[in-house]
């Protein structure tokens, strides 16, 4: 049997990479909805905060999705 180091490594460098874009745009959202409250609770109003929160949150749920469809095809 002979392992493939380059594949190998190829396929962890992906897998790295893909899981630190996903914990990227997960935090973002996260920060996004928190400067939503904030400034909710200061009587302002930050409707492109919560709107790119969503939208980070929507990309995670698509990145995720593709994955999963990646697998079982």
């Amino acid at each position: 049997m002979k392992i493939d180091w380059a594949a190998l490594g190829s396929v962890f460098g992906v897998s790295l990479s893909a899981t630190v874009a996903l914990v990227t745009l997960f935090t973002l959202g996260i920060v996004g909805l928190s400067k939503h409250e904030t400034a909710t609770g200061q009587g302002g109003a930050a409707h492109l905060a919560r709107t790119g929160a969503y939208a980070c949150f929507a990309l995670c749920a698509v990145a995720v999705g593709y994955a999963i469809y990646l697998i079982v095809s």
